[in-house]
């Protein structure tokens, strides 16, 4: 019985969170997986793999206070190593266990391999979306960085779009700061993917910067980025330096072709506009360009 199941996870890895969420009634089941062990809450310990790195100090003291009272209500679920236990789910419950005194915890243990236990608990984080968006993209980019992974594959595997792992996996190009601000909650997930879509690191602060200070919407930053490209295409006229010689060679020309006409010099290459200002001008022109040839 798992709360987890059938949520939109990848092929395969619904074996892996059969019995996961144990509720009171699964208790009194008798196959290894599903059987509880209360196990020295010294003897476990957080996973290298956890991709979950914040944990509410506020939340955890209000968690402790409800296993004080009610103790723990789901099993942690942990995997057997070397030296004792790694936490697969439930470090948070496992830390508010250690708050509350608690001597051991109630646990499920399950046999992984290091690539099943990353996906279980980056999975069940996402799941009960218990992760910051830079912790997500980080785990995204664990199971592809260490595990081998694509992008496609990883999409099946935690049930979600690829164009939703693409976005996630841009915010780790943001500097430090900016991720940081992701991570203190300042900017949302919305706020950082806009703020990506600059180039420059430098203009990435300068913008994450203004966003927090006032107030912006993730429709202003996209705004504000499309007035900015929309600045820098304009190409601002060079003023011309006077050249007396290039100057009666357009007199000349005007007086051959019956209109102004611009010589507009460059390092390598140049050109020559001839300006009209009706069809019948343009044909003229035409046909005075033909006959010169």
């Amino acid at each position: 019985m798992s709360a987890i199941k059938n949520r939109g996870l990848g092929k395969g890895l619904e074996a892996l969170f059969s019995d996961v969420e144990i509720s009171v009634d699964d208790l009194d089941k008798t196959s290894e997986q599903a059987r509880i062990h209360q196990i020295d809450i010294h003897e476990i310990k957080p996973s290298k793999n956890q991709p979950r790195t914040h944990f509410s100090e506020d939340r955890l003291q209000e968690l402790a206070s409800s296993i004080e009272e009610h103790g723990i209500l789901q099993p942690i679920i942990v995997r057997k190593i070397d030296n004792g236990y790694a936490i697969v789910a439930g470090e948070r419950r496992w830390r508010a266990a250690i708050k509350a005194g608690l001597k051991e915890v109630p646990c499920i243990i399950k046999e992984l391999t290091e690539e099943e236990n990353m996906l279980l608990a980056l999975i069940e984080n996402m799941q009960r979306e218990d992760l910051n968006p830079i912790e997500e993209a980080k785990g995204l980019n664990t199971m592809i960085t260490s595990f081998g992974l694509t992008q496609e594959q990883v999409s099946k595997s935690v049930g979600k779009s690829r164009p939703y792992i693409t976005n996630c996996l841009r915010l780790l190009k943001l500097p430090e700061s900016v991720q940081q601000m992701v991570v203190d909650g300042k900017l949302s997930s919305g706020h950082a993917r806009a703020i990506a879509g600059v180039s420059d690191s430098e203009k990435q602060m300068a913008l994450a910067k203004k966003c927090v200070e006032s107030g912006w919407t993730v429709r202003d930053i996209e705004n504000h980025i499309k007035d900015e490209k929309s600045k820098s295409s304009r190409k601002k006229a060079r003023p011309r330096k006077f050249n007396r010689d290039i100057m009666i060679l357009e007199e000349e020309l005007k007086d051959i072709f019956g209109t102004k006409v611009n010589i507009v010099l460059g390092a390598k290459k140049g050109k020559i506009e001839l300006e009209y200002y009706s069809k019948e001008e343009l044909d003229r022109l035409i046909d005075m360009l033909f006959k010169l040839k």
